[in-house]
This record gives C-alpha cells, sequence and structure tokens, in this order.
C-alpha cells in the first residue's frame, strides 16, 4: 500500500477530498432533472438577432461554466474568443459569407443541400453583425512548451466540444439564444483573431437577444426511444 502512494506521489498526483459534492434526497434529483430538460426542451437555434447589448459579465459567466467542462488529461485544451467589436464582427461576416458561397454554389452535394432545406440556411449571414456577441471557439491541436517542444494534447476535439456543449446550455439558461455556425473551414478565423497556429477552430457561436418576429423552422426533436438504450 505505501509503495503505491509513493509512486503516486512521485508522478504528482495530489488527490484531495470531494468537498463539492453534496447528494439530494431522491425526490429533489427528479424535480430537478425534470426542470433543467423542460428547460433545454425549450432551447431553439435562431438566426435572427437583436441588436441589443447583453452584459459582458452574462458572457464572463457563461464561459466561466463552459470552463468547468471535463477533458482529456485535464488539459482544458480550448480558447473561448468572444467578439463584440462590430468591425471585427464584419471581417468575420465577409470571412464566413465567402466560403459559403464557395459551399453552396460548388462544394456542397445536392443530398446535403436537401438535408438543408428544411432549415431555410443560404449563404447570406446578417446574423454575425446584427446579435451584439459572438463567440469563436477554437481548440488546441498541440500545446507548445517553453523550449518550443510541441506536447501532445489528448482528446482536444472531444474535450472541446463538450466544453461547447456547456456553454450552449449556460447561455440558455440564462435567457440568451445563439446558433452554431460552422463555416468550413474556418481557418480565416486564426487570421481575423489573431490566434496562434496551434489553435484550430471549432464552432463559432451567435449570442444574443431573438429579434422581434423571430422565425424559427418547424422541426422536431427525436424521442427518447429513438436516441438511448437502456441495458
Amino acid at each position: 500500500m505505501s509503495d503505491d502512494l509513493d509512486d503516486a506521489a512521485s508522478s504528482g498526483y495530489r488527490p484531495v477530498p470531494l468537498t463539492t459534492y453534496a447528494r439530494l434526497p431522491e425526490e429533489d434529483m427528479r424535480q430537478r432533472a425534470s426542470a433543467f430538460n423542460a428547460l433545454l426542451q425549450r432551447r431553439r437555434t435562431v438566426r435572427f438577432f437583436s441588436a441589443e447589448p447583453v452584459p459582458r459579465s452574462v458572457l464572463e459567466d457563461c464561459v466561466r461554466a463552459a470552463g468547468s467542462a471535463p477533458s482529456g488529461a485535464n488539459l482544458q485544451p480550448w480558447q473561448f474568443v468572444v467578439v463584440g467589436d462590430p468591425a471585427l464582427k464584419r471581417k468575420i461576416r465577409a470571412g464566413a459569407e465567402a466560403e459559403e458561397r464557395e459551399f453552396y454554389g460548388r462544394r456542397a452535394t445536392r443530398e446535403w443541400l436537401a438535408a438543408l432545406a428544411p432549415l431555410g440556411t443560404d449563404s447570406d449571414k446578417p446574423f454575425l453583425e446584427d446579435a451584439p456577441w459572438l463567440i469563436a471557439v477554437f481548440y488546441q491541436a498541440y500545446i507548445t512548451r517553453a523550449n518550443g517542444a510541441r506536447m501532445k494534447v489528448y482528446y482536444p476535439i472531444d474535450s472541446t466540444g463538450i466544453a461547447t456543449g456547456f456553454l450552449i446550455a449556460a447561455l440558455h439558461h440564462a435567457g440568451l439564444c445563439c446558433l452554431t455556425h460552422t463555416p468550413s473551414p474556418m481557418a480565416f478565423l486564426n487570421e481575423i483573431l489573431g490566434r496562434p497556429a496551434n489553435e484550430r477552430p471549432f464552432v463559432l457561436l451567435v449570442v444574443g437577444y431573438p429579434a422581434a418576429g423571430a422565425m424559427i423552422p418547424d422541426i422536431t426533436r427525436k424521442p427518447l426511444s429513438d436516441i438511448c438504450t437502456f441495458l
């Protein structure tokens, strides 16, 4: 036993007591789970945004919540670049629309375009300027040490995806709407936002309040029986 503890200590493993967990009565768990599900079931992707400002402090807390996500080897390989500057948003829109024109005009297959048809999307992306905030989410493909050597990052895409899910849930919980936007390729974001080569764009979130009279696609979500299997 002592040998195991010595090995753990030499590896840098320093366990501390779990003090943040408080077990809830079963009825409280049921109520919380039901309420959280009801909250998220009201979430809808919005493409029409109001220019009404959103406090920066709200975004900061939502990003803090995203940063609490689990990650491979606890490397936390994400970077959230929150953009409110109108000039930068204008540049991002120009870069995104250039890629989207290529996508809709040349790259997308008929099958892909047919899948997108019910969503009413096209290459015009005014929401990138209309919304008060954009959040460009990057993942670290590798970490550069002080001596210039590269350190491997474990599961950076998976980890950043989990953190992004936390972020979307936090934004909705705060009373905001968002849109996940993924123009492909997104390398233009590195140049516009001054991000280093080891960071790769993962997704662009458009964040704010819905515009008055905002319309959304008439679509449904799969029932639990289609997405879950208990064994």
